[in-house]
Protein backbone atom coordinates (compact mmCIF):
# COMPACT_ATOMS: atom_id res chain seq x y z
CA UNK A 1 0.00 0.00 0.00
CA UNK A 2 2.84 2.39 0.90
CA UNK A 3 4.56 1.64 -2.42
CA UNK A 4 1.35 2.36 -4.33
CA UNK A 5 0.89 5.65 -2.49
CA UNK A 6 4.49 6.66 -3.25
CA UNK A 7 3.94 5.98 -6.96
CA UNK A 8 0.74 8.04 -6.96
CA UNK A 9 2.53 10.91 -5.21
CA UNK A 10 5.16 10.86 -7.97
CA UNK A 11 2.49 11.44 -10.61
CA UNK A 12 4.36 9.43 -13.22
CA UNK A 13 3.46 9.94 -16.87
CA UNK A 14 0.88 7.46 -18.12
CA UNK A 15 -0.43 8.23 -21.60
CA UNK A 16 -3.00 5.45 -21.56
CA UNK A 17 -4.34 6.61 -18.21
CA UNK A 18 -4.70 10.16 -19.54
CA UNK A 19 -7.03 8.96 -22.29
CA UNK A 20 -8.81 6.49 -20.00
CA UNK A 21 -9.54 9.22 -17.47
CA UNK A 22 -11.29 11.18 -20.21
CA UNK A 23 -13.18 8.32 -21.81
CA UNK A 24 -12.59 4.56 -21.49
CA UNK A 25 -14.29 3.95 -24.84
CA UNK A 26 -12.06 6.52 -26.50
CA UNK A 27 -8.95 4.67 -25.34
CA UNK A 28 -10.19 1.45 -26.98
CA UNK A 29 -10.71 3.27 -30.28
CA UNK A 30 -7.20 4.76 -30.41
CA UNK A 31 -4.77 2.59 -32.43
CA UNK A 32 -2.00 1.03 -30.40
CA UNK A 33 0.69 2.44 -32.68
CA UNK A 34 -0.51 5.98 -31.90
CA UNK A 35 -0.34 5.37 -28.15
CA UNK A 36 3.17 4.00 -28.61
CA UNK A 37 4.13 7.09 -30.66
CA UNK A 38 2.86 9.44 -27.95
CA UNK A 39 4.80 7.55 -25.29
CA UNK A 40 7.93 7.93 -27.39
CA UNK A 41 7.67 11.66 -28.10
CA UNK A 42 6.98 12.48 -24.44
CA UNK A 43 9.78 10.09 -23.41
CA UNK A 44 7.47 8.40 -20.93
CA UNK A 45 9.91 5.69 -19.79
CA UNK A 46 12.93 8.00 -19.51
CA UNK A 47 11.04 10.73 -17.62
CA UNK A 48 9.38 8.24 -15.26
CA UNK A 49 12.73 6.65 -14.45
CA UNK A 50 14.20 10.08 -13.72
CA UNK A 51 11.27 11.04 -11.48
CA UNK A 52 11.55 7.75 -9.62
CA UNK A 53 15.32 8.08 -9.16
CA UNK A 54 15.06 11.57 -7.65
CA UNK A 55 11.93 10.94 -5.60
CA UNK A 56 11.88 13.25 -2.59
CA UNK A 57 13.60 16.15 -4.33
CA UNK A 58 11.25 19.10 -4.71
CA UNK A 59 11.43 22.78 -5.55
CA UNK A 60 14.94 24.07 -6.20
CA UNK A 61 16.42 20.67 -5.33
CA UNK A 62 14.41 19.17 -8.19
CA UNK A 63 15.68 21.85 -10.58
CA UNK A 64 19.28 21.19 -9.53
CA UNK A 65 18.90 17.43 -10.10
CA UNK A 66 17.25 17.98 -13.47
CA UNK A 67 20.08 20.23 -14.66
CA UNK A 68 22.62 17.72 -13.37
CA UNK A 69 20.85 15.11 -15.50
CA UNK A 70 20.87 17.40 -18.54
CA UNK A 71 24.55 18.31 -18.03
CA UNK A 72 24.07 21.77 -19.53
CA UNK A 73 26.97 24.23 -19.52
CA UNK A 74 25.51 27.60 -18.44
CA UNK A 75 27.46 30.60 -19.73
CA UNK A 76 26.70 33.84 -17.87
CA UNK A 77 27.11 37.37 -19.21
CA UNK A 78 26.30 40.69 -17.57
CA UNK A 79 26.41 39.13 -14.09
CA UNK A 80 27.39 42.53 -12.69
CA UNK A 81 23.83 43.66 -13.51
CA UNK A 82 22.30 41.22 -11.00
CA UNK A 83 21.36 43.41 -8.01
CA UNK A 84 21.75 42.57 -4.34
CA UNK A 85 18.11 43.45 -3.69
CA UNK A 86 16.00 40.32 -4.12
CA UNK A 87 12.73 42.23 -4.49
CA UNK A 88 12.89 42.12 -8.28
CA UNK A 89 10.79 41.10 -11.24
CA UNK A 90 12.92 39.20 -13.74
CA UNK A 91 11.65 39.15 -17.32
CA UNK A 92 13.07 36.89 -20.01
CA UNK A 93 12.50 35.55 -23.47
CA UNK A 94 11.39 31.92 -23.62
CA UNK A 95 13.27 30.04 -26.36
CA UNK A 96 13.13 26.49 -25.01
CA UNK A 97 10.04 26.02 -22.84
CA UNK A 98 11.63 24.27 -19.88
CA UNK A 99 15.40 24.13 -19.86
CA UNK A 100 15.67 27.92 -20.08
CA UNK A 101 13.46 28.29 -17.03
CA UNK A 102 15.46 25.78 -14.98
CA UNK A 103 18.79 27.38 -15.86
CA UNK A 104 17.53 30.86 -15.02
CA UNK A 105 15.99 29.71 -11.74
CA UNK A 106 19.16 27.93 -10.62
CA UNK A 107 21.37 30.90 -11.55
CA UNK A 108 19.23 33.44 -9.70
CA UNK A 109 18.61 31.16 -6.72
CA UNK A 110 22.38 31.10 -6.22
CA UNK A 111 23.02 34.80 -6.88
CA UNK A 112 19.85 36.71 -6.01
CA UNK A 113 17.22 34.83 -3.99
CA UNK A 114 17.19 31.15 -2.89
CA UNK A 115 13.41 31.41 -2.53
CA UNK A 116 12.79 32.73 -6.03
CA UNK A 117 9.40 32.09 -7.60
CA UNK A 118 8.23 32.10 -11.22
CA UNK A 119 5.05 32.54 -13.20
CA UNK A 120 3.92 29.70 -15.47
CA UNK A 121 6.52 27.80 -17.48
CA UNK A 122 5.37 25.46 -20.27
CA UNK A 123 6.84 22.24 -18.91
CA UNK A 124 7.81 22.74 -15.29
CA UNK A 125 4.43 23.94 -14.03
CA UNK A 126 3.03 20.52 -14.93
CA UNK A 127 5.69 18.57 -13.02
CA UNK A 128 4.63 18.00 -9.42
CA UNK A 129 8.09 18.22 -7.75
CA UNK A 130 8.60 21.73 -9.16
CA UNK A 131 5.11 23.15 -8.65
CA UNK A 132 6.05 24.88 -5.41
CA UNK A 133 8.25 27.23 -7.45
CA UNK A 134 5.44 28.50 -9.65
CA UNK A 135 2.72 31.09 -9.21
CA UNK A 136 1.06 29.99 -12.45
CA UNK A 137 -0.35 26.88 -10.79
CA UNK A 138 -3.45 27.25 -8.67
CA UNK A 139 -2.48 24.87 -5.87
CA UNK A 140 -5.80 25.33 -4.11
CA UNK A 141 -8.14 24.60 -7.01
CA UNK A 142 -10.54 26.92 -8.83
CA UNK A 143 -10.17 30.66 -8.45
CA UNK A 144 -9.98 30.37 -4.69
CA UNK A 145 -9.42 33.29 -2.38
CA UNK A 146 -6.40 31.46 -0.97
CA UNK A 147 -4.81 31.43 -4.43
CA UNK A 148 -5.45 35.13 -5.01
CA UNK A 149 -4.12 35.90 -1.54
CA UNK A 150 -0.97 33.90 -2.22
CA UNK A 151 -0.33 35.88 -5.42
CA UNK A 152 -0.85 39.18 -3.62
CA UNK A 153 1.38 38.23 -0.68
CA UNK A 154 4.16 37.08 -2.99
CA UNK A 155 4.34 40.39 -4.83
CA UNK A 156 3.94 42.37 -1.61
CA UNK A 157 6.79 40.38 -0.09
CA UNK A 158 10.50 40.24 -0.85
CA UNK A 159 10.81 37.13 -3.04
CA UNK A 160 12.17 37.60 -6.54
CA UNK A 161 9.68 36.63 -9.25
CA UNK A 162 10.49 35.43 -12.78
CA UNK A 163 8.17 36.32 -15.65
CA UNK A 164 8.12 34.85 -19.15
CA UNK A 165 5.91 37.63 -20.58
CA UNK A 166 5.18 35.85 -23.86
CA UNK A 167 3.64 32.91 -22.01
CA UNK A 168 4.70 30.65 -24.89
CA UNK A 169 7.89 29.21 -26.33
CA UNK A 170 9.39 31.44 -29.00
CA UNK A 171 8.06 30.91 -32.52
CA UNK A 172 9.52 31.44 -35.98
CA UNK A 173 7.77 33.95 -38.22
CA UNK A 174 9.08 35.16 -41.57
CA UNK A 175 12.37 33.41 -40.82
CA UNK A 176 12.87 35.21 -37.49
CA UNK A 177 12.84 33.28 -34.20
CA UNK A 178 11.42 35.41 -31.41
CA UNK A 179 8.88 35.47 -28.62
CA UNK A 180 5.29 36.26 -29.42
CA UNK A 181 3.89 39.49 -27.97
CA UNK A 182 4.98 40.19 -24.39
CA UNK A 183 1.99 40.65 -22.10
CA UNK A 184 1.75 43.78 -19.99
CA UNK A 185 1.33 42.03 -16.61
CA UNK A 186 4.94 42.42 -15.47
CA UNK A 187 4.81 46.18 -16.13
CA UNK A 188 1.66 46.60 -14.07
CA UNK A 189 3.06 44.45 -11.26
CA UNK A 190 6.30 46.42 -11.33
CA UNK A 191 4.51 49.74 -10.86
CA UNK A 192 1.81 48.62 -8.44
CA UNK A 193 4.27 46.78 -6.16
CA UNK A 194 7.23 49.13 -6.71
CA UNK A 195 9.49 46.32 -7.95
CA UNK A 196 12.38 47.06 -10.31
CA UNK A 197 12.77 44.88 -13.40
CA UNK A 198 15.84 42.81 -14.34
CA UNK A 199 15.73 42.03 -18.10
CA UNK A 200 17.29 38.76 -19.26
CA UNK A 201 18.08 37.20 -22.62
CA UNK A 202 18.50 33.42 -22.95
CA UNK A 203 20.09 31.83 -26.00
CA UNK A 204 18.84 28.76 -27.80
CA UNK A 205 16.15 27.51 -30.14
CA UNK A 206 14.09 24.41 -30.70
CA UNK A 207 13.93 22.35 -33.90
CA UNK A 208 12.62 23.35 -37.32
CA UNK A 209 10.02 20.63 -36.88
CA UNK A 210 8.56 22.43 -33.86
CA UNK A 211 8.45 25.81 -35.60
CA UNK A 212 6.97 24.35 -38.79
CA UNK A 213 4.32 22.43 -36.89
CA UNK A 214 3.33 25.59 -35.03
CA UNK A 215 3.05 27.58 -38.26
CA UNK A 216 1.03 24.86 -40.02
CA UNK A 217 -1.33 24.57 -37.04
CA UNK A 218 -1.84 28.33 -37.02
CA UNK A 219 -2.40 28.41 -40.78
CA UNK A 220 -5.06 25.68 -40.48
CA UNK A 221 -6.80 27.56 -37.69
CA UNK A 222 -6.29 24.78 -35.12
CA UNK A 223 -6.52 26.35 -31.68
CA UNK A 224 -5.14 23.41 -29.68
CA UNK A 225 -1.40 23.88 -29.15
CA UNK A 226 -0.34 20.56 -30.73
CA UNK A 227 3.36 21.40 -30.74
CA UNK A 228 3.36 21.43 -26.94
CA UNK A 229 3.38 17.62 -27.08
CA UNK A 230 6.94 17.81 -28.40
CA UNK A 231 8.41 20.11 -25.74
CA UNK A 232 9.88 17.30 -23.64
CA UNK A 233 11.46 15.86 -26.78
CA UNK A 234 12.85 19.29 -27.60
CA UNK A 235 14.18 19.73 -24.07
CA UNK A 236 16.07 16.43 -24.08
CA UNK A 237 17.77 17.33 -27.36
CA UNK A 238 19.74 19.94 -25.40
CA UNK A 239 21.61 17.48 -23.20
CA UNK A 240 25.33 18.28 -22.88
CA UNK A 241 24.97 21.59 -24.71
CA UNK A 242 25.79 25.23 -23.90
CA UNK A 243 23.21 27.83 -22.95
CA UNK A 244 24.02 31.53 -22.54
CA UNK A 245 22.14 33.77 -20.10
CA UNK A 246 22.71 37.51 -20.48
CA UNK A 247 21.58 39.99 -17.82
CA UNK A 248 20.81 43.55 -18.84
CA UNK A 249 20.78 46.72 -16.70
CA UNK A 250 18.03 46.94 -14.07
CA UNK A 251 15.00 49.02 -15.07
CA UNK A 252 13.61 51.04 -12.11
CA UNK A 253 9.87 50.66 -11.59
CA UNK A 254 9.54 54.46 -11.85
CA UNK A 255 10.75 54.20 -15.46
CA UNK A 256 7.31 52.93 -16.50
CA UNK A 257 5.59 56.30 -16.62
CA UNK A 258 2.16 57.07 -18.01
CA UNK A 259 3.76 58.50 -21.14
CA UNK A 260 3.26 55.02 -22.59
CA UNK A 261 0.71 52.31 -22.01
CA UNK A 262 1.75 49.09 -20.18
CA UNK A 263 1.50 47.30 -23.55
CA UNK A 264 3.93 49.78 -25.11
CA UNK A 265 6.37 49.46 -22.22
CA UNK A 266 6.25 45.66 -22.48
CA UNK A 267 7.03 45.90 -26.19
CA UNK A 268 9.94 48.24 -25.49
CA UNK A 269 11.47 45.98 -22.83
CA UNK A 270 11.15 42.98 -25.16
CA UNK A 271 12.99 44.93 -27.88
CA UNK A 272 15.71 45.89 -25.40
CA UNK A 273 16.17 42.25 -24.32
CA UNK A 274 16.72 41.05 -27.88
CA UNK A 275 19.06 43.95 -28.64
CA UNK A 276 21.47 43.36 -25.75
CA UNK A 277 21.15 39.60 -26.16
CA UNK A 278 22.31 39.91 -29.75
CA UNK A 279 25.05 42.38 -28.92
CA UNK A 280 26.63 40.37 -26.12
Amino acid sequence: MAEKQATEDLQLIDIEQVFASKDEKLLKRIPGFFIHYLKRIVHQDEINKFLTDIQGNEGQDFVDRALEYMNVNIILKGVENIPSNSRMIIVSNHPLGGLDGMCLMQTLAERLDPNIMATSNDILMNVKPSRSLFLGVNKHGGNSRAYIKEMQETFDGDKAVIFFPAGLVSRRKWGKIEDTEWKRTFVKKSVSHKRDVLPVHISGRVSNFFYNLSNIRTFLGIKYNIEMLYLVDELLKHKNQDLTITFGPVIPWSHFTRDKSPEEWAKEVKKQVYEFGKKL
